[in-house]
């Protein structure tokens, strides 16, 4: 310690400010952002269109800083991270916060994998407009019962952000 302010005390730090739907925001979207950048890591190399390649990769670059983002979160506040498991899932002993809004299932992610071209492009559009979704409602959960300003204002920009993705992939989508 010993550098930096109020260094000390955690009272101190108004990021110190935070509940239980704060932790189970961050428990949640973590996994989910992950799921979503392994989906977007298959596109450069299966996709057709270079629409699909370019929002996988704007994607990517959005939901990772969220991510260390909230895993530093976390560590401030003194709470478990999340491991990066298989597929998103979640090594987390004690803690079940049951099915996610949005995830893909081991079968949806192996079939992803498995298409390439024309069809990559449909199927990845429509799980990520589900994904998206998902996420939407765990950030309008956070929005209603958080209490830590920063986790809060991520929610809005998450629900703001991914609104417009699904904007964009349903356009995608219809042109296919």
């Amino acid at each position: 310690m010993g550098h930096g302010m109020g260094a000390t005390t955690a009272s101190a730090s108004p990021g110190a400010v935070f509940n239980t739907a704060d932790v189970t925001f961050a428990h949640m979207m973590i996994p989910h952002h992950q799921q979503a950048i392994e989906m977007a890591e298959l596109a450069p190399t299966r996709a057709a269109s270079s629409e699909v390649k370019a929002l996988a990769e704007k994607i990517k670059a959005a939901q990772q800083p969220e991510i260390d983002l909230m895993n530093g979160w976390l560590v401030s506040w003194g709470q478990p991270t999340p491991m990066p498991g298989m597929s998103g899932g979640m090594a987390m002993p004690g803690i079940s916060h049951g099915p996610m809004a949005g995830m893909m299932s081991q079968q949806d992610m192996k079939a992803l994998e498995a298409a390439s071209g024309a069809a990559f492009d449909k199927q990845f559009l429509t799980m990520m407009i589900g994904h998206h979704q998902g996420a939407i409602t765990m950030a309008q959960q956070e929005q209603a019962q958080g209490s830590n300003p920063d986790a809060k204002a991520l929610a809005a920009k998450i629900v703001t952000d991914q609104q417009a993705e699904i904007a964009t992939m349903q356009d995608l989508l219809k042109n296919m």
